[in-house]
């Protein structure tokens, strides 16, 4: 991997470090040419952004027949970026789990991409608690077969995080390294309340942030036109509100209010990524800028957007 100047830190205790921008798949690659696509990729990769999240979007409320992941494979085809250069996350869905089993989800996600197998994967959202026994099996036997290293969940209840936890201990299997989770200047409540803070504090979990600009609102001031993630709590509104207070603390700090976005995610100690869109090189040079203003500025990014925290009053255990 590629040497860094940001001290970048490990998706799981004990483990190898990753890079501490990671690129989204879902809205991304389908909104680039194929060249955007190859020179983004390269770019990431020289820019401690060699991190992609690869999902295959057609289930649930995502039955969307997406074909960002071939198209993230392609241009990963002819990017000619070397495998040991990136890390790569994949993503199961419980929406018609059992039924469609971890996987075939998960070779029909490789094979989509073109890919052998995932670093890690993200295990995500559901609407009944899962059979837990089950799935913990299941998802080692995955990491058995070599087609996945490690595992993580997605905006999960706190209660099935901890589930999941006390089921891989007793089943001497490998458990949950990471949360997934909606995190960012106005949304705190889940990633730091008393629900998973803790697991973060004590290093069983770390932090992936993701949604971190709310679809965008919180980088442009604008409501995109395209799909995006849900508003948890109905404060969308409230969010876009603050935007231009965020954008003013971002000029003081000489930044675009997404880098300043993401600089915020990466000033918590639990942040070991922090995952978002870029469809143009242009933004993820722009959000590059957040490493340095994190490494030698965090605190001071935190204290200005201190009065940007709105969802307070937001259930922070995850039972959405």
């Amino acid at each position: 991997m590629p040497e860094s100047t940001y001290p970048a830190r490990a998706l799981q205790s004990g483990g190898a470090v990753v890079p501490p921008l990671a690129l989204g798949s879902w809205n991304t690659w389908d909104r680039m040419t194929s060249e955007e696509a190859v020179a983004v990729i390269r770019r990431a990769v020289e820019r401690d952004a060699g991190f992609f999240d690869v999902a295959y979007y057609n289930m649930g409320p995502h039955a969307e027949n997406s074909q960002t992941d071939i198209l993230f494979g392609e241009a990963l085809r002819a990017s000619g970026v070397d495998r040991s250069d990136l890390v790569l996350c994949g993503k199961l869905w419980l929406w018609d789990w059992p039924n469609q089993g971890f996987r075939a989800q998960l070779l029909e996600s490789l094979e989509r991409a073109g890919l052998d197998r995932f670093d890690t994967l993200v295990v995500g959202d559901y609407l009944d608690a899962p059979d837990m026994p089950r799935l913990v099996a299941d998802v080692n036997a995955l990491i058995a077969e070599g087609l996945v290293g490690s595992w993580g969940i997605n905006n999960w209840r706190i209660a099935q995080t901890r589930e999941a936890l006390a089921e891989a201990e007793a089943q001497g299997a490998a458990g949950p390294v990471f949360a997934q989770l909606k995190y960012g200047i106005a949304r705190r409540s889940m990633a730091e309340g008393d629900a998973y803070g803790p697991l973060f504090a004590d290093g069983t979990l770390t932090l992936q942030a993701s949604d971190v600009f709310e679809g965008g609102i919180l980088a442009t001031g604008r409501s995109p036109q395209r799909k995006i993630g849900a508003d948890v709590g109905g404060i969308r509104e409230r969010i876009a509100a603050i935007y231009p207070e965020v954008a003013r603390i971002a000029g003081e700090f000489g930044v675009t209010p997404a880098a300043l976005g993401v600089a915020f995610c990466l000033s918590n100690p639990a942040t070991a990524n922090v995952l978002f869109g870029a469809s143009r090189r242009e933004q993820l040079e722009q959000n590059h800028a957040a490493l340095a203003l994190a490494r030698d500025h965090g605190d001071e990014v935190r204290a200005a957007l201190a009065g940007c925290w709105v969802d307070q009053e937001v259930r922070a255990d995850g039972a959405w």
